[in-house]
């Protein structure tokens, strides 16, 4: 749990202590599954092979920029609710969902652990905005807003690699 940092001024932004601390933990797993996403996605940038290494080598690196800026924002809004932002490997380890990749698997196996991870944190994401939307956190709110939308696309972008492409969902037939 988020422990709130030691100062003699309080907190009055509207959200009480306990639904800031509750909110902050949210984050706090969101920033480490982030981080643990980043880990797997610049390890897979370096190590990727294979007939798609272009694509796949620009792709991965596209991502995991958008993620390294995207940690210093949720770590700034656990700051601004007033608690210390996780920021220890041991730390990350405890909080993540995410499983670690020690190896070097193959590119479709690379593009599967990113599809998993992207929808990973978008599962936190989502509840922790349940969290900030019922403690009428409007920044976090959006901030969770925005990272679902990113990563739920990175899934989708992702995952349409694994297609052949000869196949499209049957058309629904229209009811007369």
């Amino acid at each position: 749990m988020a422990k709130k940092s030691k100062s003699k001024l309080q907190i009055n932004i509207g959200i009480g202590e306990k639904d800031r601390a509750a909110i902050a933990q949210g984050l706090s797993k969101l920033l480490a599954d982030t981080y643990t996403l980043y880990l797997t996605t610049h390890n897979f940038h370096w190590n990727v092979t294979g007939p798609m290494f272009n694509t796949l080598h620009l792709m991965f690196m596209t991502q995991y920029t958008e993620q390294w800026t995207a940690l210093d924002s949720i770590a700034e809004r656990i700051r601004a609710l007033g608690f210390p932002a996780p920021g220890s490997y041991s730390q990350y380890a405890k909080l993540t969902s995410i499983s670690e990749e020690t190896g070097v698997p193959s590119a479709r196996e690379m593009i599967e652990q990113l599809v998993t991870g992207q929808e990973t944190v978008a599962r936190t994401a989502r509840a922790a905005f349940k969290v900030a939307d019922a403690g009428d956190d409007q920044p976090s709110a959006d901030l969770l807003t925005q990272r679902m939308e990113i990563h739920e696309k990175n899934a989708w972008m992702l995952r349409s690699l694994l297609e052949d492409g000869t196949s499209s969902p049957p058309a629904k037939k229209s009811k007369k």
